[in-house]
């Protein structure tokens, strides 16, 4: 059976591919279609601890049985076209949208908030100018500051929009909030650009200022969109921390 896999963030750089087609036995597990890629591509064996795996869109463990026509991706932690992919609801409840271009914020806000709000609790990841990056190894442990030039975002947009979309329905169930709205850039991005931003419109502020909170620390958890930060000497991609299953 073919099992389509697709590669993002450094494993792009370790495979040099963005996917390829692997040749697989009928009832292969995503356990051993990771050895057959581990053995074309031995340089990914070290990224293997932090890796996390989904199949059609949904994170899965290694022991998910694969079939044919199947996609497969590879993703390391999350970092934290003409038809751009957005989602919206029919009643705007929520919002979700990746873009290439400058978002703007003041404009979401007014996309969500109604009449009946009272509060509107907004939330932008900005660029900075700097980062603090752990040393080689043996050193890893010490952290040091350097100038960040720019970033660059990539994401596995479809799976993207789909667990921003499930971070938004399950906060409008939690939280007596009106409308939520998550939108994220992918792209070069220069210092001062915002790479997400979040807005929760609500009638009272505490429902807004912790859905909004919730949503961004979610999101850094679960959504799969990856950094590179751009340095004088070279780059680097960002790993945040693993939250999904992933053990083969």
């Amino acid at each position: 059976m073919q099992i389509r896999v697709l590669f993002f963030g450094v494993l792009k750089d370790v495979t040099g591919c963005a996917e390829q087609v692997v040749q697989m036995d009928a009832g292969a597990d995503l356990a051993a279609l990771y050895a057959a890629i581990q053995a074309a591509h031995p340089g990914i064996a070290r990224h293997r601890s932090s890796m996390m795996f989904s199949r059609n869109r949904e994170f899965v463990e290694a022991h998910q049985r694969l079939e044919d026509g199947d996609e497969v991706a590879l993703l390391p932690p999350v970092s934290g076209g003409t038809d751009r992919p957005n989602l919206t609801t029919e009643g705007k409840r929520w919002v979700v949208r990746i873009v290439r271009e400058a978002i703007d914020a003041r404009a979401l806000e007014a996309e969500l908030t109604r009449p009946t709000d009272g509060a509107v609790a907004t939330f932008a990841g900005i660029v900075r100018n700097n980062s603090k990056m752990p040393l080689p190894p043996p050193n890893e442990a010490t952290r040091v500051e350097r100038e960040t030039l720019y970033l660059e975002y990539e994401g596995y947009e479809p799976m993207a929009l789909a667990k921003m979309r499930e971070i938004c329905v399950a906060l409008l169930d939690q939280h007596p909030i009106g409308r939520i709205g998550i939108v994220h850039r992918l792209g070069r991005l220069e210092i001062g650009e915002a790479s997400v931003v979040i807005v929760v419109a609500s009638p009272h502020r505490p429902a807004a200022f912790t859905a909004c909170r919730a949503a961004i620390d979610q999101l850094k958890k679960i959504v799969p969109i990856w950094k590179k930060e751009y340095f004088r000497d070279g780059a680097v991609w960002v790993e945040g921390e693993r939250s999904a299953p992933s053990a083969c």
